[in-house]
């Protein structure tokens, strides 16, 4: 019987076979370096095609008012907008701002839900940006107890 770090390891080398052999449909390999290497919220969305948001009640960002953990933030986000091409979340003061990027096409329901780590108290942006590049947010501050990157 294998452990469940033999099955990830095999499961690893598997894709990594099925890439090079060019198997694997181009958008399981897609990942925007210049995005997740950004700072700033503004440069995190430029990298990423769009330009500065704007606020929208069409963007529901779910988060803790307190985080007593920082290094597991739960974060959620969804939208009701037509022609969606993405769904970002970001934290203003990590020290990249970008957290996860969710690729949205027509089959899929736009919401999504994942965890962070956040070093400090920071406020968290919920980006919907459309097929045209216009981006869409919501905003909410969340106060961290104990910081998750190394506080």
């Amino acid at each position: 019987m294998q452990t469940r770090r033999q099955t990830l390891k095999h499961s690893a080398a598997v894709a990594g076979l099925l890439a090079t052999a060019g198997l694997l449909p181009q958008q399981a390999l897609a990942f925007n370096k210049g995005a997740f290497e950004a700072k700033s919220l503004n440069d995190a969305l430029k990298a990423l095609g769009s330009g500065a948001p704007t606020e929208s009640k069409d963007v529901t960002l779910t988060a803790p008012d307190i985080a007593e953990n920082g290094a597991v933030v739960p974060l959620a986000v969804a939208s009701s907008l037509p022609n969606l091409k993405h769904l970002v979340l970001l934290v203003e003061k990590n020290p990249n701002a970008l957290v996860a990027v969710f690729n949205v096409t027509p089959e899929v329901e736009p919401n999504f839900a994942t965890r962070s780590k956040m070093g400090q108290s920071s406020d968290v942006y919920a980006v919907a940006i459309t097929a045209d590049g216009k981006a869409h947010y919501a905003k909410k501050e969340v106060k961290v107890t104990l910081g998750g990157c190394g506080g």
